[in-house]
């Protein structure tokens, strides 16, 4: 393991990372990776629970890591409801039913509520960038390193990288809505690595969960652990990761798609 001074960043090495040549693809993870979901205070100013009193500071983030931690159940559910939670980023109607029961469970009892906290998770626009995600993207692509985005995720987040102006430098977008599979099952590694023409030994997976993103070395690759912390806090947590493994910023043209 290896701790870049100044952050929080760890790097799980393999002895396959190890090489004097660049890795010819990187795969990334997407929330709490290359973007968070930050709420802005006007989203949950007006949440109330079910006797019409506001969450306190606490409750409201609570809610929100409720919303976005990338496994486990956050509470208890009937059969139904489990289902839905077990299959939520297989499919948006899925998704959308096991993140109201959460919310309801969680204290948000009024629909029209819980519809709109909803709606800003499942919104694009509404997801931050960390400050060294398209600085990382643009780097990778001046080496001539291929990118995909591997997400357990039930909406298209390909807008969020248009927004930021990227989209274009990602070379494949594997979702779980749209492939059939999730982390940490195989057979979405392998649909990304098949999609990049990759070799397992030459690709580096960077994420924020030791159990989805880190099973990518089962398959033979190389991973980095990064902290989902908020954006303000993980400034170059992404750059650290890269340049770890010889695959920091560098000066040059962008590779054409």
């Amino acid at each position: 393991m290896y701790t870049s001074p100044g952050t929080t960043t760890m790097i799980w090495m393999s002895d396959t990372a190890v090489s004097e040549e660049p890795f010819d693809a990187v795969m990334f993870d997407f929330s709490g990776t290359l973007f968070r979901f930050e709420e802005d205070d006007s989203w949950l100013s007006g949440l109330t629970d079910e006797h019409g009193r506001p969450f306190d500071v606490h409750q409201l983030t609570e809610i929100m890591r409720r919303m976005t931690a990338p496994v486990g159940q956050m509470v208890e559910l009937d059969d139904e409801h489990l289902y839905a939670w077990t299959n939520r980023d297989l499919d948006p109607v899925l998704h959308r039913r096991a993140y109201m029961e959460v919310l309801r469970k969680s204290g948000v009892t009024r629909e029209e509520q819980a519809a709109d906290l909803y709606g800003r998770v499942i919104d694009p626009a509404c997801w931050t960038p960390y400050p060294d995600a398209a600085e990382s993207l643009v780097g990778l692509n001046k080496r001539g390193v291929k990118i995909a985005v591997l997400s357990n995720i039930a909406f298209d987040i390909r807008p969020a990288f248009a927004r930021l102006g990227v989209d274009g430098l990602v070379d494949e977008f594997v979702l779980s809505f749209e492939v059939g599979a999730v982390k940490p099952q195989p057979k979405i590694f392998e649909h990304a690595l098949s999609a990049l023409e990759a070799e397992p030994h030459r690709t580096l997976m960077v994420g924020d969960s030791e159990e989805a993103d880190g099973a990518a070395r089962e398959l033979g690759c190389v991973f980095a652990l990064v902290d989902p912390h908020p954006t303000k806090e993980r400034t170059d947590g992404l750059v650290a990761a890269l340049t770890a493994f010889g695959l920091g910023p560098v000066s040059g043209r962008l590779r054409s798609p």
